[in-house]
């Protein structure tokens, strides 16, 4: 006999395979169930695009009458590029509704539970939330802070070394890693790295996964002193977007107007002791629909994202190789500490092996 736990794992596996496919919205999966069985499914699979709900209507036609349906984010009830599915809920005459969690935009929060609840239909929540929360962990930030989720990427050795004391650095991970890191580029708007990582090793910053078929970020590139060389293969757009972002000194360089012919979008930005203004460059790149940032650049550029409080989550590869040296590089450089009692606190979500290498998920430590 299948449990509310049962279906609702259904429709989080549902929602999870689009993944990257909805931002700016969150990924939604439902599922219809009458008599114990599944009569209707449907997922969120596109920005504009009808919303799970619709897909698992339409699956059940009549059916849909007394059955119980099973989202995993409160129904919507406001008028967007599609219409409210909480009336569509309503319409359709269920005899109830299983949400995993409310939704956090200020234009539903609640109101669509209220709105099910006040037809006489009845309504529980919270059925697996902790999973349906991290699910959309990205669109909850973006409704919470009206900034990108920031997510920092590297890989390092056993001994916590990112490249040789002269830079060298592939390859240190296995290529499943690599191809696991391409997955996730597929999946998140744009990926973030330093002037210093574009000078030295000219990366294209583009999905390559063995299948062909993949979504290229827009590339965003840290350089306060328009350092970059037109020569550089993230200067052709023709595969991807790319951000410069500069300081606001540089508003009037010959440069930006180069850049801006190529198809660059050059960002301006204020400057600090620390280097860029990297909240103002967040909200900046908000206002741009960037949703997420995959941040891989070098530990002069980590450091700026950590001391700033800024990193929502951290995806670690660790090899199985030990590299030594007291000028080998490290993930994160930045100011020194003193004090253990200074080091940012983190929570480990989950690990698992992938190829020779070890995948770890962390999070800040809650009040970090």
């Amino acid at each position: 006999m299948k449990t509310d736990h049962d279906y609702m794992k259904l429709a989080l596996d549902l929602a999870a395979s689009a993944l990257g496919n909805t931002n700016p919205n969150p990924v939604v999966g439902a599922v219809l169930v009458k008599n114990g069985v599944i009569v209707g499914t449907g997922l969120h699979r596109k920005a504009g695009e009808p919303h799970a709900e619709v897909h698992a209507f339409n699956m059940a036609g009549d059916h849909a009458e007394g059955a119980t349906l099973y989202v995993t984010l409160e129904p919507c009830s406001h008028y967007g590029k599609t219409p409210p599915c909480a009336n569509l809920v309503v319409k359709s005459k269920v005899a109830r509704v299983v949400v995993a969690t409310r939704d956090p935009n200020p234009e539903v929060a609640g109101r669509g539970i209220r709105l099910i609840e006040e037809a006489g239909i009845k309504v529980d929540v919270g059925v697996l939330e902790k999973e349906a929360i991290q699910l959309n962990e990205r669109f909850i930030h973006n409704m919470l802070t009206s900034r990108p989720f920031v997510i920092s990427k590297f890989a390092m050795t056993l001994d916590g070394k990112i490249a040789t004391y002269n830079g060298h650095s592939k390859w240190i991970t296995s290529e499943e890693a690599r191809e696991h890191v391409h997955e996730t580029r597929h999946k998140v708007d744009a990926i973030l790295v330093g002037i210093g990582t574009v000078l030295a090793d000219d990366p294209q910053l583009t999905t390559r996964l063995k299948t062909g078929v993949g979504k290229n970020p827009i590339r965003v590139i840290l350089d306060g002193k328009l350092r970059i060389q037109m020569e550089a293969k993230v200067v052709d757009t023709k595969l991807a977007k790319t951000i410069v972002v500069t300081s606001t000194t540089n508003r009037d360089s010959e440069k930006v107007t180069s850049l801006q012919e190529q198809g660059v979008n050059v960002v301006f930005v204020d400057q600090n002791e620390n280097g860029l203004d990297l909240e103002q460059m967040l909200d900046e790149l908000y206002k741009l629909g960037i949703t997420d940032v995959l941040v891989e650049g070098g530990g002069e550029v980590n450091a700026s994202f950590l001391r700033t409080g800024l990193i929502n989550k951290f995806l670690v590869y660790i090899a199985p190789k030990v590299l030594g040296g007291k000028n080998s590089k490290t993930p994160f450089l930045g100011q020194d500490l003193q004090s253990m009692d200074e080091a940012v606190e983190l929570e480990f979500e989950s690990y698992q092996q992938i190829g020779q290498d070890l995948f770890v998920v962390a999070y800040p430590r809650k009040g970090e």
